[in-house]
C-alpha cells in the first residue's frame, strides 16, 4: 500500500500528524476494495518521495477506522 514516505494515519495519530507541523496535508481515504483508491497510490508515492520537504501524504484506511 505504501512507502515509508506516506504516513498510516488511524485514530490514535490523526490529529497529532495533521497539526504537528505548517506543512499541508494530503490525506487519502482509503480501502482495499476500492479501484480508484489502487490506481492513485503510486502517484501519491511519487508525491511523497519527491516533495517530502514540503508536503506530507498520509494514508487511512477507512475499513479500519470508519470513525475519521
Amino acid at each position: 500500500m505504501e512507502n515509508s514516505t506516506v504516513i498510516k494515519l488511524d485514530e490514535s495519530n490523526f490529529d497529532r500528524e495533521l497539526t504537528q507541523d505548517d506543512k499541508p496535508v494530503i490525506v487519502d481515504f482509503w480501502a482495499e476494495w476500492c479501484g480508484p483508491c489502487k490506481m492513485i497510490a503510486p502517484l501519491l508515492d511519487e508525491i511523497a518521495r519527491e516533495k517530502a520537504g514540503a508536503v506530507k501524504v498520509a494514508k487511512v484506511n477507512v475499513d479500519e477506522n470508519q470513525s475519521l
